[in-house]
Order: structure tokens, then C-alpha cells, then sequence
């Protein structure tokens, strides 16, 4: 039998079995998490059926004709920009944010749909024949792409979702081959506008930084004082976006520069997890049996603090697995986008991989709290099921290259 018919050779039973034992171990939390929860009750129960019918889906998708994803892209990317629109007239507000829509119990969030098919319709104006992609007015059109979702996100407010866009703009623009003076452009706003947060010194401190870079990058004086004044202008935006979200949120970040300044308030949870986690020692206190969880120490843990659970229950050993096997995932994306010759694939192949990885070092990075608390969930193991089946899209995209890949590689 010729290898091209072997069934490892047309399913990539590494990416199944890794998002299946993820998703094993999210359950496993899940239930510890809400076991002593009356108002969680059947969270676990619902888990286990988003998780079958996102199976089926992830099947569906795989399924398909790989030349669909491109066809679709710029439809479906529409559609996700409306139910972004739809949901701050007529959505759900959980938590502050009107970000959700609800029906039957169930909840649906447009911005995880979004993720994907902002990734599909970037990969598909990258990937187009003969683009120079250093050209200013293609970055502003790829920009243009990428923000649009961000826009009505903000409005509603969902602050977390954003950073999730703003990495698969670097992503795409960075593996289409970018100039580094053209990932300066797209980079520098964004870092002078995080630095303008933590003070007006750090403000001026990156606004030189800049000046310097843009006299080294020897460019043209016009173009160089555009530049500068975009960097300007998004460290006042941000003071004017940062005073424009609820308070809560304001605090998150606040307790993020200085967790210590509010320990019952908005870095409680932060804190709460670190002794979760601290308290799990090498081979954690057992399923169960863990005092931050079982007590509910930390509110609604089974979704953004479900890292917590692993850490404090099964230990260092637990926590280490769980994040050998993301990273297995993530390489195995990897090597898939490394290898793949048709450009579009190659792109939406690593913009799932920014996507993913994201989701992930956020929410670890939250819980251990060297980020800050921006309520962003575990992939696959979070409590969540339209963040489930976006997921598990995603990975069936991801197989369904795989599957198609000799075509193209």
C-alpha cells in the first residue's frame, strides 16, 4: 500500500488526540470547580455536550474542500463584523460587557466567531499575487482588516478580545515577509500606548525611543514626522480609551501595574490563584481536594482561572503536562504553516497558531500574575461552549490542510 493512503497520512492524529486530552483534563477542572457550586451546577454536563457537538463539527470542517476556507473568507468575515454590530443593540451583558448573545440558556460571543475569520480574510488579502507588502497603503488596508472587529469590541466593552487581534496583525504581516522598518510602523503605536499607562514619564521615555528609531531607519522627513505623530496621538487615545471603560475594568489594569493596590477588589483573583497554585507543590493536593477550589476562593473558576484548578490539585507535574501538550499542538501548527507552499493556507495555518497561543499565554500569564486580568479563557479546557466550537473549527481547519497538504508542499 502506497503511503498516500495510510490513515496517519490523511488525519493528524497528534493534533486530535492533543486537543482531546486538553479538553479530557479541562473536564476533569471543571468538574472539581463546580462541584460545591449551586449556581454552576450543570456546567459539566453542559461541557460534555458542546464538547461532542464541537467534535462534530471539527469533523465537518475537516471534511470539507481545502479550497472552500478562501471562498468563504471575506462572506463570513462580513457576517462576523454584523453580529458584532448586532450584539450592542440587542445582546446580553454579562460581567459589564454586552458582548453576548443569549437563547435557551445557552450563550453565543461573536468576537471568538470573529478571531477566525478576521484570521481568513487578512490571509486572503496577504495572499494575494504580486502584493508588496511594504507598501504603506496594503499595511493600512491589512491594519484596516484587523481593526474594524476591534472597534465594535471596544464599544462593547471587551477589552481582553482586543489583544487577540492586534497579535494576529503582527503575525500575518511578520510571516508575509514585512520589512523591519514596516513592523516598526505597526509596532511602535501600540508599545508607546501601553507604556503611556503606566505614567507620563514612560510616555516620553518611548516617545524618544521612537524619535531615535525613526532617525536611524533614515527615512523620508515627511513620512518619519507622520509617524511620530501617530505614536503621539496613541498614547493620548489610550488615556482617552482607558477613562472611557467601566470601572472594573480600569481596575484590572490598575491592579495589573500594582496588584497590591487593591487585594479584595480587582486583584483579588490574581492573588487568590497565585496561592492556589503556590499551595499545589509538585504532585498537587489530589482531585478534590484542593482548598482554593473547593472552598471558592476565586469566583467562577471553571472559566478564566481554570488554570488554577490544574496547578493547585494536580501540582507542578499537572501543570507542566497541560502546557507541554499546548505547545505540542502549537508546534505541530508550526511545522504545518513552515512546510506549506500555497500561500494562503501557510498564512491562515499561522494566524489559528496567534490565535491559540494567545488565548494561551494570556490566561496562564493572568493566572500566575505576570499579566494582567483580562478575562481571556484556556483553549479547550476553559469552561465555555462557542469558545469550544470556534476552537475545535480552528483545529479542523488545521487537519484539513493537513489532509489536502501534498497538493500544496
Amino acid at each position: 500500500m502506497r503511503i498516500d493512503y495510510k490513515i496517519n497520512d490523511k488525519f493528524d492524529f497528534g493534533i486530535f488526540f492533543t486537543s482531546l486530552i486538553l479538553c479530557g483534563i479541562g473536564l476533569v477542572a471543571i468538574y472539581s470547580s463546580t462541584l460545591n457550586n449551586p449556581h454552576a451546577a450543570g456546567n459539566f454536563q453542559k461541557q460534555v455536550i458542546w464538547g461532542i457537538g464541537a467534535y462534530i463539527i471539527f469533523f465537518a470542517v475537516y471534511s470539507l474542500p481545502t479550497n472552500i476556507f478562501k471562498s468563504i473568507s471575506i462572506p463570513s468575515y462580513i457576517i462576523s463584523i454584523l453580529l458584532l454590530m448586532a450584539v450592542l443593540a440587542v445582546g446580553k451583558r454579562v460581567n459589564g460587557a454586552k458582548s453576548w448573545f443569549g437563547f435557551a440558556g445557552l450563550g453565543f460571543q461573536p468576537s471568538e466567531l470573529a478571531n477566525i475569520t478576521t484570521v481568513m480574510a487578512m490571509s486572503v488579502f496577504l495572499s494575494r499575487k504580486n502584493i508588496d507588502i511594504n507598501s504603506f497603503k496594503n499595511i493600512l488596508i491589512a491594519l484596516a482588516i484587523g481593526l474594524i472587529p476591534v472597534v465594535f469590541i471596544l464599544l462593547e466593552p471587551n477589552l481582553g478580545s482586543t489583544f487577540i487581534y492586534f497579535a494576529i496583525i503582527i503575525a500575518l504581516l511578520y510571516w508575509r515577509g514585512i520589512s523591519l522598518f514596516g513592523l516598526f510602523v505597526v509596532l511602535s503605536p501600540g508599545i508607546v500606548a501601553i507604556a503611556s499607562l503606566f505614567g507620563f514619564s514612560y510616555f516620553i521615555i518611548f516617545l524618544a525611543l521612537v524619535l531615535i528609531s525613526l532617525i536611524l531607519f533614515k527615512q523620508d522627513l515627511f513620512f518619519s514626522g507622520s509617524i511620530f505623530a501617530i505614536n503621539i496621538a496613541a498614547g493620548f487615545f489610550t488615556e482617552y480609551v482607558f477613562k472611557a471603560l467601566k470601572p472594573h475594568q480600569q481596575l484590572r489594569i490598575l491592579s495589573f501595574i500594582n496588584p497590591s493596590s487593591d487585594p479584595l477588589g480587582a486583584g483579588y483573583n490574581a492573588i487568590q490563584a497565585k496561592i492556589g497554585i503556590g499551595s499545589g507543590g509538585l504532585l498537587g493536593k489530589g482531585f478534590l481536594s484542593g482548598s482554593q477550589t473547593q472552598l471558592q476562593f476565586i469566583p467562577e473558576q471553571w472559566t478564566d482561572f481554570i488554570f488554577c484548578v490544574i496547578g493547585e490539585e494536580f501540582g507542578f507535574i499537572g501543570s507542566v503536562i497541560t502546557i507541554i501538550l499546548f505547545f505540542y499542538m502549537f508546534y505541530r501548527i508550526f511545522k504545518l504553516a513552515s512546510f506549506a507552499k500555497d500561500e494562503f493556507s501557510s498564512l491562515l495555518l499561522i494566524g489559528i497558531l496567534t490565535v491559540l497561543f494567545m488565548h494561551f499565554l494570556i490566561n496562564v500569564g493572568m493566572v500566575v500574575g505576570i499579566l494582567p486580568v483580562i478575562g481571556l479563557p484556556l483553549p479547550f479546557v476553559s469552561y465555555g461552549g462557542s469558545a469550544l466550537v470556534v476552537n475545535l473549527i480552528m483545529l479542523g481547519i488545521v487537519a484539513n490542510i493537513y489532509r489536502t497538504r501534498k497538493n500544496y508542499i
